[in-house]
């Protein structure tokens, strides 16, 4: 009965505004006492959390991405891929999701990837004569895209949390993204074809020529990034580890001292210290649920969740259709505390349903990549409501196409992972 009313006060609080960490907090410390357990766990975790050899990827990757999102990195970047693909049909709405995924595997937040090229892309995409309703729906899906490939933040977490290779992760993770890419690509295309108002950019060879060296002249020292970080650890020449410490090094001295967008001593403090703002929040979060899982492990929680849920499925097939509905629900509302409290517990459930850990890997990432565009509480759509000035059922109805696409990519990657390379440990 006590149970009851601390759970039923836990959640006032958190209707209230209190912050997450510390109902998690609350929360274990209060399951510690009623199991008799030693609540000095919470605090073990912790000095555990800190000697995790690849947690200096997190800070290290948050410092680089909102170095490149407060510099003019984004509009170089645009404008190599414009001039690049800008004359394939579709070739805007391609490069829009190139960029995007790019920018968002670096930056690591989705908020920033529309907040940052929303503005320069929206009305690109409104000139080549594009339907709003697609532009939406395009910009808003972007939001999430490249969540798959390195160094993505959540592909970290996730592998902190579920203590597998997050080296293995990556290599794992990447031919799902770029399939993603190419179905949302091909999309695109057809959108361009069945609308006749749409243009290309048609300017002669050699203005386009010329266009590319400009493009690639003004960006010479950011081509190299993406190039040095993924096929570096693709590659296995660094680990995640050691490429956050190279990419942060790389993009400070670019952006200050080559490019000098930023200055090193008005800009760079208040950047570190909105960076590390989001670092501490991980981190605190990191460190109280694990406290939890460390009570959720001590009183077997996942084997006897098991053993409730095998009494009503016993299909590895049906597991997978429930465990992708729960995520989605779970990414859409709130994506830290999804990895760090859900990953512990559902890891050694789909091992018992003989669920590889690292294709486990890849269906969670997948969703929370479609979880940020689900409505109603998916965070792109707020995102791009506020960002583009439009209802939100009006963005609803333009992420249905993109959103069912999404999910029929999660589907062949969950029952079919053979076709995109992923393998076990």
């Amino acid at each position: 009965m006590t149970g009851i009313f601390v759970f039923i006060f836990l959640l006032i609080l958190a209707f209230t505004g209190t912050p997450v960490f510390s109902l998690i907090g609350a929360g274990a410390l209060y399951l510690f006492h009623t199991a008799q357990i030693d609540s000095s766990a919470v605090i073990i975790e912790m000095m555990r959390l800190a000697n995790f050899p690849a947690l200096i990827a997190i800070p290290l990757f948050t410092f680089a991405g909102y170095i490149l999102a407060e510099s003019n990195a984004p509009k170089r970047m645009l404008n190599i891929a414009q001039s690049l693909f800008g004359f394939l049909p579709a070739g805007v709405a391609i490069v829009s999701i190139l960029v995007a995924a790019l920018f968002t595997a670096f930056t690591g937040a989705s908020g920033i990837t529309i907040i940052a090229l929303g503005g320069l892309l929206y009305p690109m995409l409104l000139r080549e004569k594009y339907k709003e309703k697609f532009i939406l729906g395009l910009l808003t899906t972007t939001g999430s895209l490249g969540l798959l490939f390195p160094p993505s933040l959540p592909i970290i977490l996730y592998g902190l949390v579920a203590k597998i290779s997050i080296d293995k992760l990556f290599r794992a993770a990447f031919f799902p993204g770029v399939f993603l890419l190419i179905i949302l690509a091909f999309y695109s295309y057809l959108s361009y074809k069945k609308n006749p108002e749409t243009k290309r950019d048609s300017i002669s060879l050699k203005k386009r020529i010329q266009k590319i060296k400009t493009a690639l002249a003004g960006a010479v020292w950011e081509i190299p990034l993406p190039f040095l970080i993924i096929g570096g650890i693709y590659k296995g020449w660094f680990t995640a580890s050691e490429a956050s410490s190279i990419m942060a090094f790389y993009v400070l001295i670019t952006e200050v001292f080559i490019y000098k967008d930023l200055s090193l001593t008005k800009d760079i403090p208040k950047i570190t210290v909105k960076s590390m703002v989001l670092v501490g929040a991980i981190f605190i979060m990191l460190g109280m649920a694990l406290g939890f899982t460390n009570y959720a492990i001590d009183a077997q929680l996942p084997e006897k969740v098991f053993i409730w849920l095998h009494s009503f499925v016993s299909s590895k097939i049906l597991f997978l259709i429930i465990l992708n509905i729960f995520l989605l629900a779970i990414n859409m509302i709130e994506i830290f505390s999804a990895i760090i409290i859900v990953v512990p517990i559902i890891v050694p459930i789909a091992m018992q349903y003989n669920v590889d850990p690292i294709h486990l890997g890849i269906i969670f990432l997948l969703n929370l990549e479609i979880g940020y565009m689900t409505p109603p509480l998916g965070l792109n759509l707020f995102l791009s409501n506020s960002r583009f000035d439009r209802n939100l059922t009006e963005i609803y109805r333009a992420i249905i196409p993109f959103w069912l696409l999404q999910l029929a990519v999660l589907f062949l990657i969950t029952y079919f992972p053979q076709m995109f390379f992923i393998t076990g440990r």
